[in-house]
């Protein structure tokens, strides 16, 4: 055992008044691991009464530059471009985003404190002791690519479901679920049922970032730095701060598999060719073909922007792009019908401005002209990838049947 790992060993010893605190000792340094709940004023309390006996030379928190900013400058919301979301294929994951801002602060409101109080109590702290602060955690977005690029699309449905769910199932929190959250992270909280199902989220979700926030902790300058992290984080940056690693891998999107893109052409290919030999073999039929692939997609398209509430003109431009995006694989339905509703309903400041209150509702989230932009883009994509399978195999079905 090495000399460090025994003064870790010595430092982690329980003191009076220091529950959910972990002292380590790295060299010359001493970190504090302060284990907080995202949603306990007792954490916010904590981390104030830390880090002012402590006068750390450095304060970490578990927040990244957009969360951060998110926090100090609120009034930012209003300067988002909606339409650059659009087409920077930002909209899912910025619906996640919000969806997730939804449960915690839902969560939140019910204990009667303000969501993250712990991470903003840490930034006033570290403001009022002259302290350097660094924002420990992995890009929010990194991570939900991460963890959106290791399932399927079958998966990516299941994701969106589970999301959801969490969010609009308004059950009070009861006192042990309460506890269970103090180690659990707040995503793995929100996807808890989904991640049974796929235990590979842990990866992304937790794994990665432990080890992006040990890194991150042990560089901090100074001789003594307080870390303010969930407590699902501290067992493995208690583990992982001891090493040091290239993190750079850990920032980077995920490389796209080649066989989703095989199979994003061969389907659009298989459906082509047989529309061409149904007007070859029968020119009635084929036009019965495209009409059917036309109405299948098409349909399917509008109706998703349709149970978003979009503007007619939103519904009417899924319906006649998806016939034609379906057989493109970098092109979606979801993005002309979004930037059409962006377009005839565009948000307006007060929409930015009610959506920490708008989002915490079902309701909330179809009122307001941001969520429901997203909305749009996201469910008329949808309904555009189930009228692709099931106008495929229609397609299919009936051009086995012109040999029969």
């Amino acid at each position: 055992m090495t000399e460090e790992h025994l003064n870790e060993e010595h430092v982690n010893e329980e003191r009076p008044g220091e529950e959910h605190l972990t002292r380590i000792r790295l060299g010359d340094k001493e970190i504090l691991l302060i284990g907080t709940a995202h949603v306990s004023r007792q954490s916010a309390e904590q981390v104030k009464e830390v880090i002012e006996r402590e006068r750390p030379d450095t304060v970490c928190i578990e927040l990244d530059e957009q969360r951060y900013r998110s926090i100090t400058e609120g009034g930012k919301w209003k300067d988002t471009d909606i339409f650059k979301i659009i087409r920077e294929k930002k909209a899912t994951l910025l619906l996640i985003n919000l969806a997730v801002s939804s449960f915690q602060k839902r969560m939140a409101k019910q204990f009667g404190i303000q969501a993250g109080q712990e991470m903003i109590q840490g930034i006033e702290s570290a403001k009022e002791i002259g302290a350097n602060l660094v924002l420990a955690d992995r890009n929010i977005q990194v991570t939900f690519s991460r963890i959106w690029g290791s399932v399927g699309f079958w998966g990516k449905v299941k994701l969106l479901a589970e999301i959801v769910a969490g969010i609009f199932v308004n059950e009070p929190i009861t006192e042990k679920e309460m506890e269970e959250m103090k180690s659990r992270d707040m995503l793995e909280t929100l996807l808890k049922d989904f991640a049974d199902h796929f235990p590979r989220l842990k990866v992304p979700l937790i794994d990665e970032r432990d080890q992006y926030l040990a890194q991150k902790i042990r560089e901090a300058p100074g001789q003594k730095v307080v870390a303010v992290l969930g407590a699902a984080h501290v067992p493995g940056v208690s583990r992982l701060i001891h090493e040091d690693r290239d993190v750079e891998p850990l920032e980077q999107l995920p490389p796209k598999s080649v066989v989703p893109k095989i199979i994003g052409w061969a389907i659009p290919a298989v459906i082509v060719g047989l529309l061409v030999l149904s007007f070859v073999m029968n020119p009635s039929i084929g036009v019965q073909q495209t009409l059917s692939w036309v109405l299948w997609t098409g349909c399917l398209s509008a109706l998703g922007a349709a149970l978003a509430f979009a503007h007619p003109v939103a519904i009417v431009a899924g319906f006649l792009a998806a016939p034609f995006t379906a057989l493109h694989p970098l092109l979606a339905a979801g993005w002309f019908a979004g930037i059409a509703q962006a377009y005839f309903q565009r948000p307006q400041v007060r929409d930015f401005e009610a959506l920490s209150e708008d989002v915490l509702s079902l309701k909330g989230f179809w009122r307001n002209r941001v969520t429901r932009v997203l909305l749009v883009v996201v469910l008329s994509n949808i309904g555009t990838s189930i009228g692709t399978f099931v106008g495929g195999a229609d397609l299919l079905r009936n051009f086995i049947g012109l040999f029969r």
